[in-house]
């Protein structure tokens, strides 16, 4: 079992003329988001067939499907390394931890962060220090980033809000749309998941430095006079 096997099924399961539209839904083009990120068309249920089919692969074939240029072949590797992590004994996590922070190159969109961040480094951070995750916050790389918010989705999965407040508030003035909509999410679930008086307090603090987009992504579950009340503090 290898990448190549890997690579090799998921040609089988290319759907002819989607690579074109997964590639302008993604901003693949010059100057946006993911420039130059190639797509070959194959859907998220045959993904998720290939990973079920190829998550005893090695760790080692898995780390080189990561390095490939094509989107999906990223994506299934990662997902793989997210199975073999939550079956897997200490020394396996921590071996797949550290494979996910040397290779966030690679990790390289939206969806890519969105899948795997909470299940290996919310994870793997969530009993002990986070400075991984205030470092990452920090970073010049959008992805990182982006990682550092998402991983908190394990936490407020498990009903805890403070990593999640603490990076949103680090990621306050960050210039991007795409870190403004991941805080905004995450503010969302700590209010429906956690405490609604949590994600009230913090807004109510710092709605009026907020991006716009943030905030909306942010209040998109409350009542609408709650939402007026919020936005005119912006």
């Amino acid at each position: 079992m290898t990448a190549l096997d890997v690579k090799t099924s998921l040609k089988k399961l290319v759907v002819p003329g989607k690579a074109q539209t997964l590639q302008r839904f993604f901003k693949t083009g010059k100057g946006e988001y993911a420039e130059g990120d190639i797509f070959i068309g194959v859907m998220a249920p045959s993904m998720k067939a290939t990973v079920k089919k190829y998550s005893t692969l090695p760790i080692a074939e898995a780390v080189k499907l990561l390095h490939s240029k094509i989107h999906e072949e990223r994506m299934v590797a990662l997902l793989i390394l997210v199975a073999q992590y939550k079956k897997g004994d200490e020394k396996l996590k921590q071996k797949i931890f550290d494979i996910y922070l040397s290779n966030t190159k690679y990790i390289n969109n939206w969806d890519l962060v969105d899948l795997t961040a909470e299940h290996i480094v919310g994870e793997q951070l969530r009993n002990g220090s986070k400075q991984t995750l205030y470092k990452l916050a920090k970073s010049k790389s959008l992805w990182e980033r982006r990682i550092s918010i998402l991983s908190t989705f394990a936490y407020i999965k498990k009903g805890e809000s403070k990593e999640t407040l603490k990076i949103a508030k680090m990621l306050l003035n960050d210039e991007h749309d795409l870190i403004h909509k991941a805080v905004g999410w995450m503010l969302r679930e700590v209010g429906k998941r956690v405490s609604d008086q949590d994600e009230l307090k913090f807004l109510e603090q710092h709605a009026d430095k907020m991006p716009r987009t943030m905030l909306r992504y942010a209040i998109e579950r409350f009542p609408q006079i709650l939402k007026k009340r919020i936005m005119a503090i912006k």
